[in-house]
């Protein structure tokens, strides 16, 4: 399926919003938090000029898997470590070997159904922390009300990068010309939510 000028279009705002996010939006955090978001949003401003460039035929790499997965774990952990100070260490943990694990099923070819239930593992947990844990501290007032952007920003990112892992594996949710006429704009979408969430939480 070939791009439209409008993907292009859509594709250049989240890139200009993931670069926004990463100048400006991150700026009065932590050391860690400021790495583990700057990665994630570095991650998406890379691959929405991938895109723009070389059209949707990049997503028939095989490391499309790998970097969908990069950006929710890079997210959440960033999450962890400023609002979950005492499981830091042990999502920093499940972090590293998920994404390790991701990568070798990845790498090594295998018959059986191991790189499925890697991917749905890893990005069910990264997924639901992002989409949860922004809501929870909203709700119970440690954060502000629109902070809750965030989590919504995650449950689209999750679903994006679920239903591109998925359609690289062989296994797809979605037929692939459905995907792609979603894609840019579900980028967008999430991107737009996390930047106000986190400008405005």
């Amino acid at each position: 399926m070939k791009m439209t000028t409008l993907d292009r279009l859509l594709l250049l705002f989240t890139v200009f919003l993931a670069a926004y996010q990463i100048v400006v939006g991150i700026d009065n955090l932590s050391t860690e938090p400021i790495i583990a978001y700057t990665i994630a949003f570095g991650v998406l401003l890379l691959a929405g000029l991938l895109l723009i460039i070389l059209g949707f035929d990049v997503l028939d790499s095989p490391i499309v898997v790998i970097v969908s997965t990069i950006i929710p774990l890079a997210l959440s952990l960033g999450l962890i470590w400023e609002h979950l100070a005492s499981y830091r260490t042990l999502y920093l943990i499940f972090s590293i070997i998920g994404f390790a694990a991701v990568t070798l099923t990845r790498a090594i070819p295998m018959q059986n159904k191991l790189p499925t239930i890697t991917i749905a593992i890893v990005h069910g947990i990264s997924g639901v922390t992002i989409f949860l844990l922004p809501i929870l501290l909203s709700a119970q007032g440690i954060m502000k009300p629109a902070f809750a952007l965030v989590g919504i920003g995650g449950a689209l990112i999750g679903l994006g990068g679920l239903i591109l892992s998925f359609f690289k594996t062989g296994h797809p949710l979605f037929s692939k010309e459905t995907i792609l006429r979603v894609f840019s704009s579900l980028l967008l979408l999430a991107t737009i939510f996390f930047v106000t969430g986190f400008k405005l939480g």
